[in-house]
């Protein structure tokens, strides 16, 4: 269940700042640009970095979840967007070029975006990611909270997983009937999962506070960050790559409609 692959790439030799940075940079290119043939460019250089990283299993994974994205933009959003050329009409509803094409580019968007967490979660540990964040300037009670929002969330499914195949091997079938049937035999697998994350949750807050959690004082991490002239190659490239897409947009280009 957990997301992190630990493998000897560029990606995850970079200072994890770095990689916040450039998580926030790719959802600004990305958010800079609602033609699908711009968004599409991101998508394939989100797919290389995906390479270089070897996180390609992890989007595998979650091929089906990209699709629905596609899927769901292209029904809603030109069900929405009026203006622009029709290219077909049923009754009083127009169906849009600008619509087809926006619906297109925010599905793209939103898969590219969701790759672009995984590849960062692929490529960082929870302990790189916690000390980013610290040493970025949050405090670092914050940082440990979302830290603990990607710890617990494989722990969780684990959780749940475990509960389901112990039922299974009670005799509950989960498998067979209609959806509607199958979703009412899992709303009672619901209880103990929901006991056994308080139960956890309980615990962690007992062993933090035996620990000292919170208190004043400055604090000392075993994980030093130690930022080398090709992280500031890489940022420096980030800021870059940000700032022209800024411009390009600005200048008129990579928009099928004036919106984001």
């Amino acid at each position: 269940m957990d997301l992190y692959l630990a493998r000897d790439t560029p990606l995850h030799r970079l200072d994890p700042r770095v990689k916040v940075f450039g998580l926030l940079a790719l959802f600004a290119i990305l958010l800079a640009f609602n033609d699908p043939r711009y968004v599409a460019g991101s998508v394939v250089c989100m797919l290389a970095l995906a390479a270089a990283g070897r996180a390609l299993p992890n989007l595998w994974r979650l091929r089906f979840l990209f699709a629905m994205f596609l899927l769901f933009s292209l029904i809603v959003w030109p069900l929405m967007i009026r203006a622009g050329v029709p290219v077909a009409r049923l009754g009083s509803f127009a169906l849009t070029r600008e619509g087809l094409l926006y619906g297109v580019a925010v599905g793209l968007r939103l898969g590219a975006m969701v790759a672009a967490g995984l590849i960062f979660l692929s490529t960082t540990r929870v302990e790189e990611f916690t000390a980013a964040l610290h040493r970025l300037g949050l405090p670092f009670p914050i940082s440990f909270a979302l830290s603990l929002a990607f710890r617990f969330v494989p722990t969780f499914a684990d959780s749940a997983y475990t509960i389901i195949q112990a039922q299974k091997s009670r005799g509950l079938d989960l498998e067979s009937g209609t959806i509607p049937a199958r979703v009412r035999r899992h709303v009672p697998l619901l209880i103990p999962a929901i006991v056994g994350a308080v139960r956890t949750t309980d615990l962690l807050a007992m062993a933090l506070e035996s620990r000292g959690f919170g208190s004043s004082g400055r604090r000392t991490n075993y994980l030093e960050l130690r930022a080398r002239w090709w992280d500031y190659v890489v940022l420096a490239a980030l800021l870059m790559g940000v700032a022209a897409a800024i411009w390009w947009r600005l200048s008129g280009h990579g928009a099928v409609l004036p919106r984001i």
